[in-house]
């Protein structure tokens, strides 16, 4: 399946659903969080890994016992993804580059070209 880029607008779009609708959308994975926490950490499959299937983004949360928690964390992390990534780009300010600047780059290829042909070989009359 082919995928189209996402525009700014597509990602607005996506920010101002609610967390439920975000949640339809999604691949849910558990695992067992690694790091301190001992055997609470070793037996429970608390850890989550989200992946939003329209735009690709993929999160994972493990800062909670609770894996409620860690589901509701990353459907957070996924919006604030979307609304950062909703920012519409700068419009872009064309600039002149001023005549003094032309001045100089034509004369220093003026200058060089001179340099150049004062290397070539003299015609011997």
């Amino acid at each position: 399946m082919e995928r189209r880029e996402l525009t700014y607008r597509d990602y607005a779009a996506f920010a101002r659903q609610t967390p439920d609708e975000i949640a339809r959308d999604c691949e849910v994975q558990v695992f067992r969080a690694t790091g301190p926490g001992g055997q609470g950490v070793n037996t429970t499959d608390s850890a989550v890994r989200m992946r939003h299937v329209p735009t690709g983004i993929t999160v994972v949360s493990r800062e909670s016992r609770s894996q409620l928690q860690n589901r509701e964390r990353c459907l957070q992390k996924i919006l604030e993804t979307c609304r950062r990534r909703a920012v519409p780009p700068r419009p872009r300010k064309k600039t002149r580059v001023p005549a003094s600047q032309r001045r100089r780059r034509l004369e220093s290829k003026r200058s060089r070209g001179q340099l150049k042909q004062l290397r070539r070989r003299v015609d011997g009359e």
